[in-house]
């Protein structure tokens, strides 16, 4: 009986779901889909608008999944592929000779096998950007060197090896590591599992010659579902009909952020106390509005599909705790204490690793 109330009880939560996404969300996102899709938004939401008019930036202090997509997979896909349409993704081998020059240069952390695959339709869509000159640095953090003879040519590697065997991956010393290394004046801090359009280089590379230090250009990351992602992998292509399993905004620092590199160094670069998976990008977005900021999205990514890294949205995260420690401290405080370490060491010459239990 109860497992039949209960059953009720869910057809008609969903029943309410899709009538208030009919009813409150369609109309918006059948007007704007084809006009101007950068602007569809969840209804209790708000959009600000770029002061040239390209971008929104949603006025919403966390991460949000775009609820419509959420109840109807279908308009995900519609989504998905009207961005994809203005902003189109493609795959290349390698990069094209830009003859020494590097404006942009993108830097990719990552351990281990499981999300080689990832990585390598990572580098896929850079080696394919288009109106900037990019180079791309992969900083591997392992206790031996697992995929350097995986990476095409034209990527540059470094390998960061681990001062003891059972270190958590600590995602901000790969990322100081590789932009002390980056010969591009604007550093773009990368997922390993991110697909970016053909344009993405030239769109960051525009925005800092207008004078911003730090750029959020991503309006939409579509999170490709378990089976659309090795269709992908099978193909390199990217399928006309792929459906994401969520459509999510507001992803700030997380992903992919572009900084000019003085900038970077000004404000502390990532803080490697972090270890382990989690808050070390909100921390680093709190000192990043110290500077000139351009966070109105108007590009679309895609995400690769792969397992959840552990405990990453646990409330009890240890990481995610540190944050909120940190957090309390004022941010020109967290700046000076920054400066005065010395961050992004090829080697350590200490086993001591900074722990999240301290600053």
């Amino acid at each position: 009986m109860w497992l039949e109330v209960a059953g009720r009880a869910r057809m008609l939560f969903r029943l309410k779901q899709k009538l208030g996404a009919i009813g409150y969300d369609l109309p918006r996102f059948a007007w704007c889909l084809p006009r101007d899709w950068v602007r569809i938004r969840n209804r209790s939401e708000t959009l600000d608008m770029a002061p040239d008019g390209t971008g929104a930036q949603c006025r919403w202090k966390w991460t949000s999944e775009l609820h419509i997509a959420k109840v109807f997979a279908s308009m995900g896909r519609r989504l998905l592929q009207r961005a994809l349409h203005d902003w189109p993704i493609r795959l290349a081998e390698a990069q094209v000779d830009t003859g020494g020059e590097v404006q942009v240069s993108f830097v990719i952390g990552h351990r281990g096998l499981v999300r080689l695959p990832h990585l390598l339709a990572t580098l896929g869509s850079i080696a394919a950007q288009k109106g900037a000159a990019c180079e791309c640095i992969v900083v591997e953090q392992s206790a031996i060197p697992e995929i350097q003879s995986s990476l095409p040519s034209w990527v540059r590697y470094v390998h960061t090896p681990l001062p003891q065997s059972d270190v958590p991956y600590c995602r901000s010393w790969t990322l100081n590591v590789g932009a002390r290394l980056a010969r591009g004046a604007l550093l773009v801090f990368h997922d390993n599992d991110m697909l970016v359009p053909e344009c993405y280089a030239a769109e960051l590379w525009r925005r800092f010659k207008e004078g911003y230090e730090v750029i959020n250009a991503k309006r939409f990351v579509f999170y490709l579902e378990e089976v659309e992602t090795k269709r992908f992998f099978e193909t390199a292509v990217l399928p006309p009909d792929a459906s994401s399993e969520a459509v999510v905004q507001n992803l700030e620092a997380g992903g992919s952020v572009a900084m000019a590199k003085d900038a970077f160094f000004a404000i502390g670069g990532y803080d490697e106390s972090f270890v382990g998976w989690g808050g070390e990008d909100n921390e680093f977005w709190e000192r990043a509005h110290t500077r000139k900021l351009w966070s109105f999205g108007y590009l679309p990514i895609v995400h690769l599909w792969h397992t959840a890294q552990p405990r990453k949205t646990d409330p009890d995260n240890p990481t995610l705790r540190h944050y909120a420690r940190l957090s309390s401290t004022a941010i020109e405080d967290r700046i000076a204490e920054l400066n005065k370490r010395s961050f992004g060491q090829t080697e350590r010459l200490s086993v001591d690793w900074p722990s999240p239990q301290a600053h």
